[in-house]
């Protein structure tokens, strides 16, 4: 809470021991570790009056279908995300029991022959001679 570290605390230590001197010390540190142990006490009593005043009002309830609420719709988005993902990917055109070494590419089909744009009398401006 504080967040003391074991240095702050040996330097409270030594500046009590300086201040209040060895006679009275023990006496100063049972009358401080009482007062933190009410204080820690109230704190925990103050907590469970605040859980017991929100279970009254019905507090677990609302969180209860909150966290149905939250579990359903992750669910919904989980099924969305993953018909989203299987509409975006191709589908694999090999089947899955067919090894991918025995596949082969398919052949390159041949295109015919483009002619010259000169042997085109439409495109190179000229008339067919009739």
């Amino acid at each position: 809470m504080f967040d003391i570290g074991w240095g702050e605390m040996f330097l409270i230590g030594v500046v009590a021991l300086i201040v209040v001197g060895p006679k009275d010390l023990p006496a100063l540190f049972r009358t401080v570790g009482n007062f933190t142990g009410k204080a820690r006490a109230m704190a925990r009593d103050f907590q469970r009056s605040m859980e017991q005043a929100a279970n009254e009002a019905g507090m677990s309830e609302v969180s209860k279908s909150f966290q149905a609420i939250d579990r359903n719709l992750n669910a919904a988005t989980g099924s969305a995300r993953k018909f989203a993902q299987s509409m975006t990917q191709p589908p694999d055109p090999t089947p899955p029991s067919a090894p991918l070494a025995a596949t082969e590419p398919p052949a390159p089909a041949e295109a015919a022959p483009a002619e010259p744009a000169a042997s085109r009398p439409e495109e190179a401006g000229r008339t067919p001679a009739a």
